[in-house]
């Protein structure tokens, strides 16, 4: 294939087609096809990995063809590289799906800024840095907005490259740190009886209210440059009548972290006590970065959320930066601004010439 001349990657047009794909997390299959696909035809070198779907999916009494078909992650290189610099993002998305529409200026829908946009724009910069004669690979992953299961496979078979440009919405500005991420399972037992006779039972809704509500008033650690840690009580569910003392009630609760977990992980364990079981299933690191001075435009954020850079530690120095609001993401008003779709191709492109020159 003659670089040099064939039509460089529309990043509008493939945020269109990805963003018209379900792939919400567990149910990627469709999409990890397409993007092999879409690679494969536009002259990549493409590696797939298989990513286990969880027991409790399989237990749905789906079959994989109903889930979409096998999921895995998509690496993408000239033939016969070692990039020195890797593009990745993730295109499972939160659910519910949501259709593609547009007007003049945005893209709508889900998955469109968080992460499909970015994706489209890590594979448009690959494009045009690869019709200049620079060395890029691209690898796209599933399960990030669940358990970064994808990332956690892709770190057993990383390429040898030196820096890894995560894409994740930053508004095109280049992150200088992320907060982590700790997910909190609590469990409560009691036991059941006639609401009327309180005494004879033992509730666990009650119990665990306590808890979250002792939860809520802990003075979490606090970062000078990053700012407080955050806690959020996302599920709770418990009970099974107004009129019955419940005998088990559970909350999940999210930490953005701004330091080492364990503290927090103490912090949690000591406040929780015997009121209730605690159990830590997702733990994701907080992270600071480096400033690369000397490209035009490219200002500076924190990212107050987690990604998957934890989780990649074995693909090189990591880099955050993408297109979108991180405001608009997981909402029914998710979207992406064209124009700074396509401008973050170019910052794209003048990150990774700042990098190889390093």
């Amino acid at each position: 294939m003659n670089n040099s001349t064939k039509e460089l990657i529309d990043p509008i047009a493939l945020t269109r087609q990805l963003v018209a794909i379900e792939s919400t997390t567990y149910y990627e299959g469709v999409c990890s096809a397409f993007l092999r696909d879409f690679l494969t035809s536009a002259g990549w070198e493409v590696e797939t990995m298989p990513v286990e779907t969880p027991e409790h999916v399989k237990a749905s009494g789906k079959s994989l063809d109903e889930l979409g078909g096998p999921r895995f992650n998509v690496y993408a290189v000239a033939k016969g590289v070692t990039p020195e610099v890797v593009f990745s993002t993730h295109f499972d998305t939160v659910p519910p799906h949501m259709e593609l529409s547009e007007d003049e200026d945005y893209l709508y829908g889900r998955g469109s800024c968080d992460a499909k946009g970015i994706l489209a724009a890590q594979v448009a910069a690959a494009d045009r840095l690869r019709a200049e004669g620079i060395d890029v690979g691209m690898l796209f992953v599933v399960g990030e907005e669940r358990d970064s299961a994808g990332a956690h496979v892709a770190n057993k078979n990383p390429k040898g490259s030196k820096y890894l440009i995560n894409g994740e919405p930053t508004d095109n500005r280049l992150a200088l740190g992320t907060k982590g991420a700790l997910r909190v399972e609590l469990r409560a037992k009691g036991k059941m009886a006639h609401s009327a006779y309180p005494e004879l039972g033992e509730s666990a809704t009650h119990k665990l209210l306590e808890v979250l509500h002792d939860l809520l008033h802990l003075e979490l650690p606090v970062d000078p440059e990053i700012g407080p840690a955050t806690l959020n009580v996302g599920v709770i569910q418990g009970g099974h009548a107004p009129n019955v003392i419940a005998d088990k009630a559970e909350a999940q609760v999210l930490i953005r972290l701004v330091g080492p977990s364990d503290v927090v992980k103490k912090m949690v364990i000591d406040t929780v006590g015997d009121r209730a079981e605690v159990a830590f299933t997702l733990d994701l690191s907080f992270v600071r970065l480096r400033k690369v001075e000397g490209i035009p435009g490219l200002e500076t954020m924190v990212a107050k959320y987690a990604t998957d850079i934890p989780s990649l530690t074995n693909w090189g120095e990591p880099l955050l930066l993408g297109p979108g609001s991180i405001h608009v993401a997981h909402t029914p008003d998710e979207r992406l601004s064209k124009k700074e779709l396509v401008e973050c191709v170019g910052l794209y492109v003048e990150l990774v010439k700042k990098l190889v020159q390093r």
